[in-house]
């Protein structure tokens, strides 16, 4: 670099296999910890969006099947 000093960031030590699994259970834990059993309103806010987006992807594809069969029954004829 011009001034002598390396930018933050560019090298870094490997890291063992041990570290990555310690550092793998660490956050495992810390992610098991902060975890919690959704509520029935926000539970039920997931199931509606879930259901929503499978009205929605049905749709698209009818209308998908719906465009194309007549499209194909004009190239085969």
């Amino acid at each position: 670099m011009a001034n002598g000093k390396q930018s933050r960031g560019l090298k870094r030590e490997p890291k063992s296999y041990v570290d990555s699994v310690k550092e793998f259970a660490r956050d495992s834990q810390n992610f098991w910890v902060k975890c919690k059993k959704p509520t029935r309103q926000e539970y039920l806010k997931i199931l509606y969006a879930c259901m929503m987006g499978f009205i929605v992807m049905g749709f698209i594809g009818y209308l998908v099947k719906l465009v194309f069969i007549p499209i194909n029954n004009i190239i085969l004829s």
